[in-house]
């Protein structure tokens, strides 16, 4: 794993490359796809999340247009941490969002394909597939109510 020490001068410093790096080069790092840490150069202390947010905060003011987080999201987020006890909205956010992209890189390789299935085929199967999620995320924690595989099968057996 990569580790960006940040010092007291706000300066990020890439030990791998052994150069300073911006939080576009780190912003580039997550497009690829490359772990790596930022830590304080003095304490050791773990600021990647810090970094991540700041990396969040300078694309959401870089192109207007582009704004993921209205104002109206986050002053939901912000009450979300005022909860007795708060939503596991990380969880959910994180799942929702790598459904989200899976779902956008397979509709990207559906048309390099040229489409070998139909429109209609394939918003189906991402109706499908959203349905599956949205069915496990409401319903964790409850008993699965499908039959278990084994009595089926001895079922199918004795039907033969």
């Amino acid at each position: 794993m990569r580790v960006i020490r940040k010092y007291a001068n706000r300066r990020l410093y890439d030990t791998q490359q052994s150069r300073y790096v911006t939080l576009e080069d780190l912003r580039r790092l997550v497009l690829d796809e490359e772990p790596f840490r930022v830590e304080d150069a003095k304490s050791g202390e773990d600021l990647t999340r810090t970094i991540l947010l700041s990396i969040i905060i300078e694309q959401e003011q870089a192109d207007g247009e582009a704004e993921v987080f209205s104002n109206d999201l986050l002053a939901q987020f912000i009450r979300v941490y005022d909860m007795a006890q708060p939503l596991p909205l990380a969880r959910y956010l994180e799942q929702g969002t790598q459904l989200m992209l899976e779902q956008q890189k397979r509709m990207q390789d559906q048309w390099q394909q040229a489409m070998r299935h139909s429109p209609m085929e394939l918003m189906r199967e991402m109706a499908e597939e959203n349905m599956r999620f949205w069915q496990q995320a409401i319903g964790q924690g409850q008993p699965d109510k499908s039959e278990p595989k084994e009595q089926k099968g001895k079922r199918d057996d004795g039907d033969k």
